[in-house]
Order: C-alpha cells, then sequence, then structure tokens
C-alpha cells in the first residue's frame, strides 16, 4: 500500500473515534460532526507535507474541538446560552485519545453507538447509507457523492437532513434501551448490506462493480462483529461479504461483462477471503440463532468450497435454507 494510501487509511479509521470524543463531550452530534469533517479535511492537506504527528488523534480532537468553539461562537444565542456550561471546562486533547477519560465509555460501546445513531429509526435508508459512510467511514461530502454517484449538492443536502432529522427526534449518544436494540442492530446490518451491494453490483455508472464500496462495508461489518461478538447475524453478514467478495475476479471477463456462475474459474477466486469466511461462519452456525445473513452466508460457502460448478453440494445448500 502507498503512503497516501495508509495516510487515508489511518484517517478513516479515527474518524469515528474523534467524533465520538466530541458528541460524547458536547451531545451535539449536527455541530460536531462538522467540526469532525474539517478536523479531517485539515489532517489531509497538512500531514501529507508536514508528517503525521506523534498523536494523530489527539491532533484531530484539538483540531475539531477548536473548529467546534468556533462554529459555537457563530450560532445563535440560544445554543450559547446552552452550551456555555461545557465550554468552559475543555477536554484535554490527551485525556480524549486515551478513550475519553472518565465520561467516555469503551472504544467498542461508543462505535457501537455511533452506527446505532446513523442508522436511527427517524431517517430513511439512503439517509442512514449517507450519514454512516460520513460520520463513521470517514468519507468526505464529496466521497459520499462519489460512492452513492449523485451530485455533490445532493449528498451534502442529505447528509444535512439526516442531522437536522436525528437532533428533532430527540436522540443522544447513548445505547438503545435493550427492548430497542436488536430492531436498531438489525437497521445498521441493512445499511451496511445496502452499501456492499451497491459495491458488488452497483445500480448506475460506467462500473458493474465498485470495489471501494465493498471493502468499506466489509470494514464496517468487521467493526461491528468486534463489538457483537456474539451476535449470530453480525457474523452472518461479514462471512456472506467475504464469501462473495471472494468471487469478484471469477465473475466478470477483461471486457467487463459477467461471466455465469457456471462458467466461473475458481482457481481465480481469493481462497483467504473464503477461508475467513467460512471460519467467521462456523462457529454462529453451531450456537446462535439462525437468521437470513447466516443462511445466504451457508449457501454462499457452499458454492464457494466446490472446485468446479459441478461439484456443488446441492443438498448441503438445500439444508442451509431449512
Amino acid at each position: 500500500m502507498t503512503a497516501a494510501g495508509r495516510l487515508e487509511d489511518l484517517i478513516r479509521e479515527l474518524a469515528p473515534q474523534v467524533l465520538t470524543a466530541l458528541v460524547r463531550r458536547y451531545g451535539d452530534f449536527y455541530t460536531c460532526e462538522d467540526a469532525v469533517q474539517e478536523a479531517l479535511l485539515a489532517a489531509a492537506v497538512q500531514w501529507p507535507v508536514a508528517g503525521v504527528p506523534d498523536n494523530p488523534k489527539g491532533w484531530l480532537i484539538t483540531v475539531a474541538f477548536r473548529r467546534r468553539t468556533e462554529l459555537w461562537r457563530a450560532d445563535s444565542a440560544r445554543r450559547r446560552r446552552e452550551e456555555t456550561a461545557a465550554l468552559l471546562e475543555p477536554v484535554h486533547a490527551g485525556d480524549a485519545a486515551d478513550g475519553g477519560g472518565a465520561d467516555g465509555g469503551g472504544a467498542a460501546e461508543d462505535s457501537l453507538t455511533l452506527l446505532l445513531l446513523c442508522c436511527h429509526p427517524a431517517l430513511t435508508p439512503v439517509s442512514q447509507v449517507a450519514l454512516t459512510l460520513r460520520a463513521v467511514g470517514g468519507l468526505t461530502t464529496a466521497e459520499v457523492a462519489w460512492a452513492l454517484l449523485v451530485p455533490e449538492a445532493t449528498a451534502a443536502q442529505r447528509i444535512s437532513r439526516a442531522k437536522q432529522r436525528i437532533r428533532d427526534a430527540g436522540a443522544v449518544f447513548e445505547l438503545p434501551p435493550a427492548a430497542e436494540r436488536s430492531e436498531r442492530v438489525a437497521a445498521v446490518l441493512r445499511v451496511l448490506y445496502l452499501i456492499f451491494n451497491e459495491g458488488y453490483t452497483a445500480s448506475s455508472g460506467p462500473e458493474l462493480s465498485r470495489v471501494e464500496l465493498t471493502s468499506e462495508a466489509i470494514r464496517l461489518t468487521r467493526l461491528l462483529r468486534a463489538e457483537l461478538p456474539d451476535d449470530g447475524e453480525v457474523a452472518g453478514l461479514l462471512a456472506l461479504m467475504l464469501l462473495t467478495e471472494a468471487r469478484r475476479a471469477a465473475r466478470t471477463r477483461d471486457d467487463g461483462t459477467l461471466v455465469p456462475l457456471a462458467d466461473q474459474d475458481r482457481r481465480l477466486c481469493d481462497a483467504a477471503a473464503m477461508a475467513e469466511g467460512v471460519a467467521v461462519l462456523k462457529p454462529v452456525l453451531a450456537t446462535a440463532p439462525i437468521g437470513p445473513y447466516q443462511v445466504q452466508a451457508a449457501i454462499a460457502a457452499v458454492h464457494d468450497e466446490a472446485a468446479r460448478a459441478e461439484d456443488t453440494d446441492w443438498a448441503r445448500s438445500s439444508r442451509s435454507t431449512t
């Protein structure tokens, strides 16, 4: 991977952590998310020239805190009165970089909370996708627009409306009650599945598939699985993505046309991705309640493990659906 690629990965990895630090401190997702995006932009411009700082997360948090203060000062008198108390006790970047200190939860819980917030039921599915890519995926508005194949102004409007709806719904940065959590996690899975499917078979544009979207969906699903290791459907979705993505090289010809499943050269498949997908899936099939993502992943595993199309264990595939 190039230095530019490593830098981009670092910024995207840190983006949700920095946003979590601000939202946990101030509780205002709308303004905090804008501030974090400006800090990410500053890093993307400055770090390639000046080098990555010794504490990149602390650097981003400091810049985001300053930008958020500037946004706050430019806001209405009502917001100024509500948030004065918080600004009188600024957070030190070093404390926040260590995970939020006394007023912060663990990194895993914070990431899960952020994902659930971006997939709030007040939002439409397309808004959930856009906000997840921006806030958790660390994409800029321009990158979200490219991912969704819409004009940048349209993406910006969707993100702005999504944040406004979250604010109007009175959502706060905390895990939902246990009774609601299963439904909310299911919404996150739907969003990640939508992102992956759009990348695997693009609904518009000149390319049949878009690896940047499938890769981002897999990365975010790995993140979710790290936070919910015992959830069978989270593991099932990750396995399904890995097993499906493993066949990417075999499903198209050099001219970009599709190769029917029976004609695909299995030797072109990604053996490592297949092995990981099967390894993720097997334990939950034996221990967790079966759901649709696990069923689809089990069927994909049957297809992937066959050396040739005619070797596919159709009886086993049928059993996976029952």
